[in-house]
């Protein structure tokens, strides 16, 4: 599985399925995304992470089966920002799993459908999402083979109230979890 970073919380996988595409001007510092693939995916309608229209749609064959698990954005059952998705996108035996804007801990109904991934798309920035601390608690839990951090802010990009990825890395590294993952 082919895994392109397109920035904040936007993957495309094979060049056939976006995920969470941005509005232009939606996420401070990124440039327009203009891209193509087959599908499109948004985990909920904030303007970060539901730019369909940056998306050109081109035929083909999306082959990847993905399911839908129903989650929270914030932890308070939604009343402060609303639904999120999560992906669970799987194509032949691998399994990839992007928590969108999760802002809680996953009950055990759905931490038993994304352990084991063999990746892990997970916000690491807090404030509109869950924190660097409760991410890399959702990592111990959920075991995947590989971690890649999302929904943070860098040098030249992101909301200021989000935190850099540098407070994952260290404590995921106090936790042993460094050598699984990857900064795209």
């Amino acid at each position: 599985m082919k895994i392109e970073y397109l920035g904040h919380a936007c993957f495309r996988l094979d060049d056939v399925l976006v995920i969470d595409p941005y509005k232009d001007g939606s996420v401070p510092g990124l440039s327009p995304l203009r891209v193509k693939a087959v599908k499109v995916i948004c985990t909920h309608e904030h303007a970060d992470h539901s730019g369909r229209e940056c998306v050109e749609l081109v035929d083909g064959e999306c082959d990847f089966e993905i399911r839908e698990v129903p989650s929270w954005h914030d932890n308070a059952n939604g009343s402060l920002r609303g639904p999120n998705t999560i992906f669970v996108i799987t194509k032949n035996s691998e399994k990839l799993v992007h928590l969108g804007d999760l802002g809680h801990f996953p009950d055990d109904e759905q931490l038993a459908v994304i352990s084991n991934a063999d990746y892990l798309l997970i916000p690491v920035g807090g404030y509109y999402t869950i924190d660097a601390e409760m991410a890399v608690k959702i990592c111990e839990a959920a075991r995947p083979k590989c971690i890649i951090p999302m929904h943070y802010r860098t040098t030249t990009s992101g909301y200021a109230e989000l935190a850099m990825v540098d407070e994952f890395v260290k404590l995921a590294e106090e936790k042993g979890l460094s050598d699984i993952i990857k900064i795209m």
